[in-house]
């Protein structure tokens, strides 16, 4: 398509413009062109979103406008041309670049835990920045410093200037890095997937921070992302990218009232809605938890006793039902997972857990061993929950070989492929290796593991976080289906209201450790009786409540 911005609303000045900008990597196999002939302009003071799926080339082209690729090996091809404030960027000197970059243009990384330096304070990481580009003295960099932390609305963090990455939660963290990317007032800022990961309320803050602080410092702003919901509340312009293309561009608000291209009514149509299964009411119960307490120590005295406990779960009742799902959501750090993990028995736990009526709250890792083939999980992270050295059959089959040892080896490669048929993935695929998918396939592939056995009871963490919009939609519709053909029970772990509100029956809200409220999720969606409750589904940017 062609350029829509090349006539500015109301004659705003170009800050940024990109004109057929095209990047070819040299791989073994040849040149890979990972952006094909794009062009558009970022304006003065506006907000530009490139969004598409994964490997759509959105963060090469932003990178692309620091110069931050890994040349020799990425290359422009001649005829491209960037230019800021007028002037071209495109094989301009490091030299050259070291005074743009963190000084006109900031940028912040999808994730701040690997972007930012573990080894160093978040006072020496923000410090350098203006050390660098402004040669400020330490007394003159520290005041800065101080400045930044009202300005990214963090000032209980002034007293904690010599803390660690690793000591700041998702949020903190992501504030530091938008710190730091401001710490020079740039005249643009390239977020590069800003929330991905984090809870919704906290995606919440961070994206008002960024039309706050865009709007107070006269800032432009190019916003990576994959999430629509984001892309429809911030930005002013739409650039709609697909396998390096730009397929669709021009005003947010008129893109979103009347998409022109395919893929971008795909995309707009990808969100998770609601599709629940039909409840029945005299489904047996599979699993019930009672009175679960999961303590971890906190403190200890001289003497090596426990003086003080993190409460990580406090005493919480659940029942899952045969062919019905129980959504838990929260806050990062409210229990969730380490739930999951109890019922499952795969982290020591007190009060009675009772599964398929038997209690199980006793048994020993040898006792229940033959249950596990009917308790299954799925992980939050496929990549790192699959074993690159195994196949993907290898992988699939690895419980059928203790589960299933009086089939023969031809008998569990066909549970293999009834198992990728099931996840609607080609049966030929398990001769090939994790590293080969993509981030929905190997979550397809980790569901097919935990199908291959056939089991009643499926706890799930988080298992769409990490995906696309579209590709979460399309593991929604999956696990439906096969919740509908084989009465599978599910307790779904995520901070996606959306994906939650897709597929729960019931609902379990936790903060610290203790149900903050539950009940039927289709009335707790409609109508949450108490404020955490209201918070996290306002924060969800598509979700109202009363």
């Amino acid at each position: 398509m062609g350029r829509v911005f090349a006539v500015n609303i109301h004659m705003t000045k170009t800050l940024l413009s990109i004109k057929n900008l095209t990047v070819d990597f040299k791989t073994q196999d040849g040149a890979f062109r990972a952006v094909d002939d794009i062009s558009f302009d970022i304006p003065e003071g506006k907000t530009v979103a490139l969004v598409g799926e994964s490997g759509s080339g959105k963060s090469v082209s932003a990178l692309s406008a620091m110069q931050l690729l890994p040349y020799p090996r990425a290359a422009h091809v001649e005829k491209s041309s960037i230019t800021f404030n007028g002037e071209e960027l495109i094989g301009k000197p490091e030299s050259f670049m070291r005074k743009i970059r963190g000084s006109q243009i900031g940028i912040i990384f999808q994730e701040p835990q690997s972007a930012l330096n573990p080894l160093h304070t978040i006072e020496k990481q923000i410090g350098e920045v203006l050390k660098l580009h402004q040669n400020m003295s330490k007394k003159q960099a520290r005041e800065r410093v101080l400045e930044l932390m009202d300005l990214v609305a963090m000032p209980m963090l002034k007293d904690r200037l010599n803390a660690y990455p690793h000591e700041l939660s998702g949020g903190q963290r992501q504030r530091v890095m938008i710190a730091m990317a401001l710490a020079n007032d740039p005249e643009l800022l390239i977020a590069d997937e800003p929330t991905t990961a984090l809870d919704v309320t906290v995606q919440a803050e961070i994206l008002e921070l960024l039309q706050d602080l865009k709007e107070r410092l006269n800032m432009s702003l190019l916003l990576i992302t994959h999430d629509l919901t984001i892309v429809e509340k911030m930005s002013d312009y739409v650039c709609v990218m697909q396998k390096g293309k730009i397929v669709e561009q021009g005003d947010s608000k008129a893109i979103f009232a009347k998409p022109q291209h395919d893929y971008t009514k795909m995309l707009l149509n990808a969100q998770p809605s609601s599709k629940v299964l039909k409840a029945k009411a005299d489904a047996p119960i599979v699993m019930e938890g009672t009175g679960i307490k999961i303590h971890f120590p906190k403190t200890k005295n001289f003497f090596g006793k426990t003086t003080d406990w993190v409460r990580a779960v406090d005493d919480i009742d659940i029942v899952a039902k045969k062919g019905q799902t129980i959504g838990v959501v929260g806050e990062s750090g409210s229990g969730k997972t380490t739930l999951g993990m109890g019922l499952l028995k795969l982290t020591r736990s007190q009060g009675m857990i009772v599964f398929q009526g038997q209690d199980i709250s006793t048994l020993n890792r040898k006792e229940m061993l033959p249950l596990r083939e009917d308790m299954q999980v799925v992980f939050q992270d496929p990549f790192a929950s699959l074993s690159p050295r195994m196949s993907v059959g290898d992988i699939i089959g690895e419980g059928l070989k203790i589960h299933r040892k009086e089939a023969s080896p031809a008998e569990r490669d066909a549970m293999v492929i009834e198992a990728l048929k099931d996840v609607e993935m080609d049966p030929e695929t398990r001769h090939r290796y994790p590293h080969e998918f993509s981030g929905g396939q190997r979550q397809r592939i980790s569901i097919a593991r935990a199908l291959a056995l056939k089991p009643e009871f499926i706890v799930l963490d988080e298992p769409t976080s990490a995906l696309d919009l579209s590709v979460q939609a399309q593991i929604v519709d999956l696990l439906l289906k096969l919740q509908s053909e084989h009465e599978i029970s599910y307790v779904f772990i995520s901070h996606d209201l959306r994906v939650v509100r897709a597929m729960a029956h019931d609902l379990i809200v936790m903060k610290h450790g203790k149900v903050v409220e539950s009940g039927r999720a289709a009335d707790i969606f409609a109508t949450p009786k108490e404020a955490y409750t209201k918070a996290l589904l306002e924060a969800a940017l598509n979700l109202k409540t009363a």
